[in-house]
This record gives structure tokens, C-alpha cells and sequence, in this order.
């Protein structure tokens, strides 16, 4: 290895985790899961960091699945044998049929939850979903500008999915938004449309220059009925996660996109309309940051990628990139656009475990660096000829930043060697794989309790065997 630079994770002060609890564990050939009172799941980089597959793992043993922010803007895939699960709004946990709650802080497209409730209705599965009654839903307006404000920033737009999430959240903001307990109630869903419809029209018309292609009566007709539809799932989503913590039922927090996506602290204003950190599950949700500290999971990409426009200092380009891309499948679950892709970044992750405070880390797609010669993971960066091991606060900082490397020798992950580490776990990693890892655990200071070497909902093993 080269490029250590001259600090250790111990002389920059980058703070402790809490190493006692395991997620994983191997017994034979069976993954055994062990799911904590309250768990989170928390995306590290820019998002697809592979959350959905371990939120999947852990919710085997969990008693509620529970989403608290983003919109139909971000995915999770599920494998399960043949089958491909591909969700937008609905927690991963549906899949193992758990109850499962979206919380106010999600941005709810009632259009895209029927086609997701319907695709699982058809491969068998039946939803037991609660949504409160506070969420902001996404009306066909909220489509029509998110489109005509990125088309009209032209290039220096930010990219987004174009599904009108953003200006959902401006409407909360700006306080006219309607609610899912408007949407489930026929007379107020018609007394916000009498005011919301005519501004918006204007609004697109007269600035945006988009014309609705929708009327106001079939926008009433088409939710009212996607009201009568979901309004036995009307549930004070805050209320029952609490009642159920008191209980002592194991309660696992998802949320969408990554911590470097984060409305605040992410590389504003390429970012997300929400926040994807852990410290959002308690508005996000209505809970006490007492109730969410046990177990804070950052999933790590073994790589970087990201999706829409905005700066990215370990991106790779080229044939490096090609082989990364098409071996990772990086590309979008909600829009299908290729992601574009770079090296590790150390410092981006030591910001992310700073904001989210991570108890462990689970590494994801390790496999899909098999076959590559040399490695590098940027573990801090030059600026105007100073050092910073953490991700700087402006993008004017970032787009200066040259990434200092250290490299690693590439290592291989075949179908042969796959079948031992399910088999026998972290300890049959090819030597080269486990340094790529140390590497990383040393540097954040924070234990690797789970590496993911392939998309199946096996192919998953602990550093740790011994059970907990």
C-alpha cells in the first residue's frame, strides 16, 4: 500500500462507535439475524448504497418496518431468488410481509403507491401498510414544475427524478400542501383543490409557460378515489412506533437516498429535498432521539456513485468506469439513468458517520471489484496545498479538492468462492479483500459487522461468526 498521508484516524480525533452489538452471525450454512429494539438503516454516500437488500436481511426479525423521508424519487431492489422486488415508497420490510409505516416525513405519491401495492398483490404478497395522516401527497401539478424548473435552469439544473417531490416539500413549507388526511376525505381533498388547483395553473402557466393537460374535476375524481382506496390505512404512525418501543418490539427505521443527498449538509443545491440522515427519523417519524440511538447502520458502498449532477471528487471515467458500472448494474432503480462512478471516499464518510453517528458499518456490492488490478480509496484531500480528511462544507472547496490515494491490490470474488463465504464466512475473504476493509474500519474508527458480496439475500456474512 501507498499514500497512508501522516495521520491516523486516533490523531485526527474521529470519534468511537459502540462495537458490542452484531448484526450477523453464521451458523452452517444459515445467515441468523439478531435485530435490536430500535435499528436504523442510513445511507452513506449519495445513495444506492444497496440499503434496501440489508433492511430486507434485518427485517426477518423485526416486528415493523418503518420509512420516514423521502418520495417515489429514490429505490430499493429486493432479490429474492427469481423474483425482483423494485420499491419506491414502500418499505423494504414488505417483502417479508411485516407492518410497515410511512411517516409524515415522506413525500407520498398516491398514484405510484397503487401500482406498487398492486405489482406485490400480484406476485402474492399483501400488504399490511399504516401511512399517517400527516404526509404531504404529490399532486400532478407538483410533476409539471418540477420539470419546468429544471428545464428552465437548463445546465446548471440539479438533476432531479422529475417526480415532483421537491415541490411537494415547498408546499409544506410554504403551507398550502395537502395532507393524506385530506386526500382520505372527500369534502376537504375538493376545498384544497378549489384554492390549489387555479394557483398552480397560473403559477406554471404564467412563469414555467406549462400547460396542464388535466382538469381539475379529473384530478378530483382520480384522488378521491385513490382516498377511499387507502383510507383504512390512515394510522398515527407516531403513535403506534411509540406505543411499540414501549412494548419492547423490535422497530427498524429506513430512509431513501444518503447522507451526502442531505437538504442541509449535502453538496447543496445538488441535493435532495429532505433529509437522509438518522437525526430525521424523529420528525420524520414523531419520536424521541432517545428511542433511535441503539443501533445507527451506515451502508457503505466498497465504491462511490451517484446520480444527477453535482460534484464528486473520486469520479472515474473511461474504462475503469464502464467495467464498474456494468459489473455494479449502477443504474437507476426509479429512472434507469447510468450513475456515474469513482473510487471510495474516506472523507465524504468520515462527514457521513460524524452527521448519523454510526454503531457499525455493512459493506455492500464487494464482489463488483473483483477482476480489477489496482484499487485506491481517497483517504483525504489536497486544497490549495492543505489537507483535509474530512468533506469540506461548500462545493466551491470540493470542486478545488484533489483526492490522495492509497492503493490496494485487487482481489477476486468468483460463483466458487461465493458459495464458501456463505459457507464459512468473513474469515474465507481473499487477504487482499479483507486489507481493502481494515483499511476502511481503521480510518472511520468504526466496526465492519457485515460484508455483501452479491445481490441474493445470502450473499451476505459477518466478521464476526461467534454469536452474541
Amino acid at each position: 500500500m501507498i499514500g497512508f498521508g501522516e495521520h491516523t484516524a486516533e490523531d485526527r480525533g474521529v470519534a468511537g462507535s459502540n462495537p458490542a452489538s452484531l448484526i450477523l452471525f453464521l451458523n452452517s450454512s444459515h445467515l441468523i439475524l439478531k435485530v435490536m429494539s430500535s435499528t436504523m438503516v442510513i445511507g452513506s454516500q449519495f445513495g444506492d448504497e444497496g440499503k434496501g437488500k440489508l433492511v430486507d436481511c434485518l427485517a426477518e426479525q423485526s416486528d415493523y418496518v418503518v420509512r420516514y423521508q423521502g418520495g417515489n424519487n429514490a429505490g430499493h431492489t429486493v432479490v429474492v431468488k427469481d423474483k425482483v422486488f423494485k420499491l419506491h415508497l414502500l418499505p423494504s420490510g414488505v417483502v417479508r410481509k411485516k407492518r410497515s409505516l410511512i411517516g409524515t416525513g415522506v413525500s407520498l405519491d398516491p398514484r405510484v403507491l397503487k401500482q406498487e401495492i398492486d405489482g406485490l398483490k400480484e406476485k402474492g404478497i399483501k400488504v399490511n401498510l399504516g401511512i399517517d395522516p400527516r404526509c404531504q401527497i404529490i399532486m400532478p401539478w407538483h410533476n409539471v414544475i418540477d420539470i419546468g424548473k429544471e428545464e428552465a435552469l437548463k445546465e446548471k439544473n440539479i438533476g432531479t427524478t422529475r417526480r415532483g417531490v421537491g415541490p411537494c416539500y415547498a408546499d409544506r413549507a410554504s403551507r398550502i400542501g395537502i395532507r393524506f388526511d385530506d386526500l382520505v376525505d372527500e369534502k376537504r381533498l375538493k376545498e384544497k383543490l378549489d384554492f390549489n388547483y387555479p394557483y398552480y395553473k397560473n403559477v406554471c402557466e404564467k412563469i414555467l409557460n406549462k400547460h396542464f393537460d388535466f382538469t381539475q374535476e379529473e384530478v378530483f375524481k382520480q384522488y378521491s378515489a385513490l382516498g377511499k382506496e387507502f383510507k383504512e390505512m390512515l394510522t398515527d404512525v407516531s403513535l403506534e412506533v411509540n406505543e411499540c418501543l414501549d412494548k419492547g418490539k423490535k422497530v427498524l427505521f429506513e430512509g431513501a437516498q444518503g447522507t451526502l443527498l442531505d437538504n442541509d449538509f449535502g453538496t447543496y443545491p445538488f441535493v435532495t429535498s429532505s433529509h437522509p440522515t438518522s437525526g430525521a427519523a424523529t420528525t420524520g417519524i414523531g419520536i424521541s432521539p432517545q428511542k433511535i440511538s441503539e443501533r445507527i447502520i451506515g451502508i457503505v458502498k466498497a465504491y462511490t456513485t451517484r446520480v444527477g449532477s453535482g460534484p464528486f471528487p473520486t469520479e472515474i471515467s473511461g474504462e475503469e468506469a464502464d467495467f464498474l458500472r456494468n459489473a455494479g448494474n449502477e443504474f437507476g432503480t426509479t429512472t434507469g439513468r447510468a450513475r456515474r462512478v469513482g473510487w471510495l471516499d474516506l472523507p465524504m464518510l468520515r462527514m457521513s458517520n460524524r452527521l448519523n453517528g454510526f454503531t457499525e458499518i455493512a459493506i455492500t456490492k464487494l464482489d463488483v471489484l473483483s477482476g480489477i488490478k489496482k484499487l485506491l480509496i481517497a483517504d483525504y484531500y489536497l486544497i490549495e496545498g492543505k489537507k483535509f480528511f474530512d468533506f469540506p462544507y461548500a462545493n466551491h472547496l470540493v470542486a478545488k479538492a484533489v483526492p490522495h490515494y492509497s492503493e490496494f491490490k485487487g482481489f477476486s470474488i468468483n460463483k466458487e468462492q461465493q458459495k464458501e463465504l456463505k459457507e464459512k464466512g468473513y474469515s474465507a475473504l481473499d487477504e487482499h479483500a479483507k486489507k481493502y476493509l481494515e483499511f476502511i474500519e481503521k480510518e472511520l474508527n468504526v466496526p465492519i459487522k457485515t460484508v455483501s458480496f452479491g445481490a441474493e439475500r445470502d450473499d451476505t456474512c459477518s466478521k464476526d461468526s461467534k454469536i452474541c
